[in-house]
Parts: C-alpha cells; structure tokens; sequence
C-alpha cells in the first residue's frame, strides 16, 4: 500500500482535482475530471490500453506539485534565533515531542521535579521578546499535543503556558489522539508569516540540534494546512484537562 501525502487541492470546495504525492517514491498521483471526448483521447501520444487521462488545472500542478529544492540547515542558536526578531506578522508553533531535554536542564525544572511553586523570569530574552513583537501587533501562538496520561516534560509546559501566555503568546492544547485522527504530523516545526517552515531537528537524547529552513511553496502550504486543521480543533491551555 502506498504511503500517499495530500498536497493540495485548486478546487474551491476542496475536492476535484488533486494531487497526492507518494512518500516513499516521489511519485505523484493526480485526480480530476477524466477526458473522455474520443477527439481528444485520439490526440493523446503514448496513451495505453488501461491508462486515464484526466484534466488538471495548470496552476494546480504550479502550486501543488512537488519540487526539488534542497532545504537549508541552520543552527540551534544565533540563526535560529534571530527567526523570531525578524519575522513580520506571525510565529506558530506545533510540539508534538513527549520530551525536550533543555527543558531538563533549567532551573525551573528543578523546581517542577522537587514538587515547588515554579519561579517564572517574566523578563528574560524570550519573554521581552515576545512582548516587544505582540505590543507591535504580531503574534506568536503554539499548538502542544499531549499524551494521555501526560508526560512529565507536557505536565510540565502546562505551568510553562502561564508564564508565555502572560508575556503574549497563544497556546492551545491537543491530544494526541486527536492529532493521530486528524492525521497531523509527527513534526515539530515554526512556521513564520505562512511562508517559512523551521522543521526542528532533535538528536537521539531529545535535544535540539539545529532547524531544517523550508520554503518551497507547495511544501509551506501543506504546513499552513495542518496548522489550520490544529488550531481549529486545539483547546486553549488553561481549559484543557491533563489527566481526562
């Protein structure tokens, strides 16, 4: 069975035509109205008993079709960093990881995994950030997928959403379950201003590596997609239930 990719669509009600692309050969499989005028079948070259033609619009094959463009790897640090001053209107975020291992490393786990009140700094580099851009009318906004039970790393961002929310991000909550239903990834990426994907790269112990910089077109509209169908069905922070 093939493991088949939906690209996109140029219908206005989302069906017909369409193009699907095959993960594991690169292959590309299209539908659409089939051609079945005998003039027009006569004037087809190389066409086979048990072949189907059918008509595409051009500018769904320019939009939707594969391409080969070779993403560019950027550091976890400076170049990585900068991706959130230099953005214009949007950072969104899906995390979908059980664990992030820089978490571990922070004071505030600490505090987290001895069973304490978490001291939040609400004035370092990210927060002053993100208070800087959202008072300038941009938005930074996350979906976080969690297990069922949680794990300690999700229990944990769930106090660390109190303290992101309060500087000005959006972060909403998603069950895994859901995500697997909605047929969302297994990535963890930034998308900025619905044109530039960050894929994250993790190593084997959960911690970040560098970014994967994407921004073929037909690539970045399948991230704007699933971030759509996440942010519809993801629960804000503070109404979603861990443990149910």
């Amino acid at each position: 069975m093939r493991r088949l990719r939906f690209n996109g669509t140029g219908s206005g009600g989302g069906g017909c035509p369409g193009v699907h692309e095959d993960l594991d050969t690169g292959e590309v499989v299209v539908h659409g109205t089939p051609v079945s005028d005998p003039a027009d079948l006569a004037q087809l070259q190389h066409f086979d008993d048990g072949e189907v033609a059918v008509v595409v619009p051009r500018n769904t094959l320019v939009d939707f079709g594969p391409r080969d463009e070779t993403p560019r790897l950027i550091n976890a640090d400076d170049e990585f960093n900068r991706l959130f001053e230099t953005f214009k209107h949007t950072a969104w975020r899906l995390e979908t990881r059980r664990r992030y291992a820089s978490d571990e490393t922070t004071e505030e786990w600490a505090q987290f995994a001895a069973g304490q009140h978490i001291e939040w700094d609400y004035d370092d580099a990210w927060c002053r950030n993100v208070r800087r851009q959202t008072e300038g009318g941009k938005r930074f906004e996350r979906v976080r997928l969690v297990d069922r039970p949680a794990t300690p790393g999700q229990s944990y961002l769930r106090s660390n959403a109190v303290r992101n929310c309060a500087v000005g991000e959006d972060i909403r909550n998603l069950s895994r379950a859901d995500a697997q239903r909605l047929q969302l990834p297994d990535e963890d990426f930034w998308l900025f201003d619905s044109r530039l994907v960050a894929r994250l790269l993790f190593d084997k112990d959960d911690g970040l590596k560098g970014a994967e910089l994407i921004t073929e077109p037909a690539a970045v509209n399948r991230y704007c997609q699933v971030r759509d169908a996440a942010w519809h069905y993801a629960v804000p922070y503070e109404e979603f239930k861990l443990d149910e």
